[in-house]
């Protein structure tokens, strides 16, 4: 940083020291990343990575990917939703209230795409394609599918891929078995009935009409618990095909917070506590195939 002189004193001075505003932008920057749902997805990333086995090197350029990839997804969801925040007055976004600029989140936005398509391609062709879809149909939910019924689409290709774009970088790209893939997408759709629950009334009064703010709140709230219970089963039963004891207990939790979510008072469907809760069943889920050792890949090598 270049340094500075008083008026008359050529004495040199220290490096300027960075103001409340510019400490204001960076936090209204890292906030308007969605940094909640991006840890989480990376973090589930980091415990499969570790499941399948991946060297450290491999590991770090997937997870970075990941990284990269959410972080790109969560910056241009707060820039393309700026006139719809501002219009519904929302105090909790950055952009909004103007602590940080629409060209500093737009250019995060694209660096964070660029940085995320270098490291996937790192991993190699077949696995970085693969991670590039899955941000593309981020980035396409973005842009326009979280208006339609198809909302729960680029969840559901997202999700279902992540674990192919992990074993994609194992040696003879290994495809991941059907069971993970299929569970995998259950819990990304799972995620994205009950991540819009928080803002659903701002979504509908500014004419964001998915699939849930079409079947309402606690329409949501119900569906949400349904698919990470039917997650959590394939979960426990695709490995082996039969569910061991603590598998069996696994699903009976899940089920009591499928119940409650489904008849509990209406209390429970405010806030972010049941996208939270669905954050936790992905992170027992993979730690359930890390405690195992990791599923084997019975999958046919890729391209």
């Amino acid at each position: 940083m270049p340094s500075t002189t008083d008026e008359g004193d050529s004495r040199l001075v220290g490096p300027a020291v960075p103001g409340a505003a510019e400490h204001r932008a960076v936090a209204g920057l890292l906030k308007s990343c969605h940094p909640v749902p991006a840890a989480g997805v990376t973090v589930l990333a980091a415990l499969l990575a570790a499941a399948f086995g991946l060297d450290p090197a491999s590991a770090v350029r997937a997870v970075a990917a990941v990284a990269a990839g959410q972080l790109s997804v969560g910056w241009c969801n707060d820039r393309l939703d700026l006139r719809r925040d501002r219009a519904a007055g929302r105090r909790d976004k950055p952009l909004a209230t103007g602590a940080v600029r629409p060209v500093t989140v737009g250019t995060a936005a694209c660096a964070a795409l660029l940085v995320c398509v270098a490291l996937s391609l790192a991993c190699g062709v077949p696995a970085g394609a693969v991670h590039l879809i899955c941000v593309a149909a981020a980035w396409a939910y973005n842009l326009w599918l979280k208006r339609t019924v198809l909302s729960w689409l680029p969840y559901a290709l997202a999700f279902g891929l992540l674990p192919a774009f992990l074993t994609l970088t194992l040696p003879g790209s290994p495809w991941p078995p059907l069971w993970l893939t299929v569970a995998a997408a259950l819990l990304g759709t799972s995620a994205h009935f009950a991540n819009v629950l928080p803002d659903m009334e701002d979504d509908i009064e500014g004419g964001v009409l998915g699939l849930p703010q079409r079947i309402g709140r606690r329409g949501s709230v119900a569906s949400a618990a349904v698919l990470a219970l039917a997650s959590c089963v394939v979960l426990t039963v695709g490995p082996t095909g039969r569910v061991a004891p603590t598998g069996a207990g696994v699903i009976a939790v899940t089920l009591a917070l499928c119940l409650y979510a489904a008849a509990g008072p209406p209390a429970l469907t405010r806030g972010r506590g049941p996208f939270v809760v669905v954050l936790a069943m992905a992170g027992l889920d993979a730690a359930l195939l890390v405690l195992a050792g990791g599923a084997p890949l019975t999958g046919q090598p890729g391209p």
